[in-house]
């Protein structure tokens, strides 16, 4: 018996559909893709930054993985590993946790990057263009193969790089100001076996 794929012809008929498994998917050409657990250490790098972040935008504007961001192409949608929304898009968020395209951009992404290239370009490269063409006015890539926390800053609808945080630099978020942190706390906390 030839099992036939799950195919969505529009991202609204994605999201009615309901496996009734709390499985993540990105929906790529009309089919779901299950996206793979992170790494425990990545967890660990986002968990930290999220205890940072919490006391400056509080519980209901910081969301976790778990958040589903609509993009424009392909796949249609991502779960960045760290989302600062605004207030108002909290609300809208109570019945299913999806920014949609038309709800606006988020405040800040984050991303803990994997290792290996393919992992790589999708971050620097993929997703960059996505989160750009969405208008997400701030955009990190925290990178723990190179030590090193990337900034990037929506300028005239481009993302440039505002700033490159390594070792003892303070973490500065371009919305939300001092993080009271260094890069060297943020990979030393995940790297830590406490």
């Amino acid at each position: 018996m030839v099992q036939l794929k799950q195919r969505f012809q529009s991202f609204e008929d994605y999201l009615a559909y309901d496996d009734g498994t709390e499985t993540l998917y990105e929906l790529f050409n009309g089919e779901l893709i299950e996206v793979p657990p992170e790494s425990g250490f990545n967890v660990e790098t986002a968990n930290f930054l999220f205890a940072v972040l919490l006391p400056l935008v509080g519980h209901r504007c910081l969301r976790g993985h778990g958040l589903e961001l609509e993009v424009r192409g392909e796949p249609r949608n991502r779960y960045p590993d760290l989302t600062v929304i605004y207030a108002e898009q909290a609300d809208l968020l109570r019945r299913r946790n999806t920014l949609r395209i038309s709800m606006g951009p988020p405040m800040l992404v984050v991303e803990i990057v994997s290792p290996g290239e393919v992992q790589r370009n999708r971050d620097y490269i993929a997703k960059r263009g996505q989160y750009q063409d969405l208008g997400i006015p701030e955009y990190w890539l925290v990178d723990p193969q190179t030590a090193t926390i990337l900034v990037l800053e929506l300028r005239e609808g481009i993302y440039c790089e505002a700033a490159t945080f390594s070792g003892e630099d303070e973490l500065r978020s371009l919305q939300l100001g001092s993080l009271n942190v260094t890069a060297q706390d943020l990979f030393e906390a995940a790297a830590s076996q406490e």
